[in-house]
């Protein structure tokens, strides 16, 4: 009895042990065994330590690892539904007075690296929920802070307002403490409705719940290039810098409420030419939004400015082929300025996306392209061409063309890492391949006012930019009410024809194809769809 006891605390207990003599350990093993309670050993040690002569931190470390024993030996049990922030229920906070234990604990021998020394220090003992593995280690100040509103309900914009500080800040401490397991995050709330989408029951949870939602944020018409098939060249009234920040404000308030992370892409026209851009970049930045550009070659100082603020997530030009077709469509000299700004965003560690337009013109020029951008862009994929705008003046391949260069795209991206999958219908040739499923254009098929918005300067909001589909203002509405209207829900659902395929919650083909071939978005397929009808529901 008394020997399975004693395997008992060792077990418990290991570094402990690696610190006490033999003889001062039955000593210490007789005193923890008169009430036959292994729990009983950091009180045991505190009470005799002084008298066997062990060391003073030891009561302390005993402390320490009966906490990761039962941390170690629960179950982690995540509530099914929360509403709010939660902190994981195996978490355990511990006020220490000696410092480093931690480090003798994760070393699990007596390394100088790892020496105990007197002083206060916090401890934090939890389960991570994404490895199962029982983690310890020194609770930062901004771990008790993201702890200490959780447990007191205090707000991110009552601390901001308290310290000084950006609310964005608050908000990503808050986030830093989900990555690591201390606290449960709610449920987002931007997800696919079952009753809307029969194919759910078949689909991958990743592509059915958004963990973002997405501003493109058109905040200027301003664009020193004249794209023979730009979609809008229209004249708006100019965004102003209060109603900006007013945008942003609700912009979070949504996201918030949603219990998603926000992502604003600053788009326009060119958005740096709008003249208080940056005043909007660290207007977003302060308020904890991940940072995109779509635009056009910048010169090296308007990206360090910019970089003075945040990292952009990405930096996203056009090229619509290769030189001479390009620079036909985008403007003498336009290949070349993209080129040499690829080079500058790699100089400066920023990620670069390239995008094209593919059209009947360029369909031969895009993997040429690809192969020549390899070393040059982090990401580089296509969108069909919209026929709207000036856009309507081109043409787009036709349908077997375009199958056929989709099966060529594909094969080349296995050997080219920058070649992205973007295109929806590309999920019907991966489908019939038998190949897990793919998110497509917004990584949940059509996001069209499912996870993101377009919003352009004089406030209207669409469902999707690559086409009219006005769903609200946001100078008039909230996000939140235009989010909920029954045409934005609409938009969301896509086409009646859509409906029963089993890869609709992925897929939904374009709206903005089957409006630029003048048909009924909300009937109507995507012309280009070739998912055999027996492979449907």
């Amino acid at each position: 009895m008394l020997k399975s006891f004693q395997r008992e605390l060792e077990e418990i207990y290991p570094s402990c042990c690696s610190f006490i003599e033999q003889n001062a350990w039955v000593q210490i093993m007789a005193l923890c065994s008169e009430v036959s309670d292994p729990n009983s050993l950091p009180d045991k040690l505190l009470l005799h330590s002084g008298e066997l002569g062990l060391p003073g931190f030891l009561p302390e470390l005993a402390r320490m690892e009966l906490a990761f024993h039962k941390v170690s030996t629960g179950k982690l049990e995540r509530p099914e539904e929360l509403d709010q922030h939660t902190i994981n229920p195996t978490l355990q906070l511990l006020q220490l007075s000696w410092k480093n234990l931690y480090l003798v604990l994760n070393q699990g021998d007596k390394s100088s690296s790892g020496k105990p020394e007197p002083g206060e220090e916090y401890v934090i003992v939890w389960q991570n929920p994404r490895t199962k593995e029982t983690e310890v280690q020194k609770a930062s100040e901004e771990d008790i802070l993201s702890l200490k509103m959780i447990v007191e309900g205090i707000t991110p914009e009552e601390v901001a307002d308290a310290g000084n500080l950006p609310v964005g800040a608050v908000d990503a401490a808050i986030d830093r403490a989900v990555r690591k397991g201390l606290v449960f995050a709610p449920h987002s709330l931007i997800r696919r409705d079952p009753l809307c989408f029969p194919g759910c029951e078949n689909t991958e949870e990743r592509f059915l719940a958004s963990p973002s939602f997405a501003l493109q944020w058109h905040i200027t018409q301003a664009c020193d290039l004249h794209c023979k098939h730009c979609y809008d060249r229209s004249s708006r009234s100019s965004l102003k810098l209060d109603k900006a920040f007013g945008i942003l404000d609700d912009m979070r308030a949504f996201c918030r409420s949603r219990n998603v992370k926000g992502h604003v892409t600053l788009t326009g026209g060119n958005p740096l030419l709008y003249p208080h851009f940056l005043e909007i970049y660290q207007g977003a930045s302060d308020r904890g939004f991940n940072i995109a550009i779509l635009g056009n070659p910048a010169s090296r100082k308007q990206i360090e400015e910019i970089l003075d603020i945040k990292r952009p997530t990405f930096f996203q030009v056009s090229l619509e082929g290769l030189q001479k077709h390009n620079d036909t469509i985008r403007g003498a000299g336009h290949f070349e300025r993209v080129i040499d700004f690829l080079h500058a965003l790699r100089d400066l560690k920023v990620k670069s996306m390239v995008m094209l337009t593919l059209t009947k013109d360029n369909i031969d020029q895009v993997l040429p392209l690809a192969e020549m951008l390899r070393d040059l862009t982090d990401d580089f994929s296509f969108n069909r061409l919209s026929m709207v705008g000036e856009g309507a003046n081109l043409q787009l391949p036709s349908r077997d063309e375009y199958i056929s260069f989709i099966e060529e795209y594909v094969k080349a991206a296995e050997n080219n890492p920058i070649m992205d999958l973007k295109d929806n219908l590309i999920g019907i040739m991966l489908h019939n391949k038998g190949d897990r499923q793919f998110g497509g254009c917004a990584g949940f098929g059509c996001g069209a006012a499912f996870n993101f918005i377009a919003v352009l300067p004089d406030g209207q909001a669409h469902a999707c930019r690559k086409f009219p589909s006005l769903i609200g203002n946001v100078f008039k509405q909230s996000i939140e009410e235009i989010y909920e209207s029954d045409i934005a829900q609409r938009y969301r659902m896509g086409c009646k024809a859509c409906q029963p395929c089993i890869l609709r919650p992925v897929c939904g083909g374009c709206l903005a194809i089957a409006h630029s071939h003048g048909l009924d978005i909300f009937e109507d397929k995507d012309p280009y769809c070739f998912m055999n009808t027996s492979k449907r529901q």
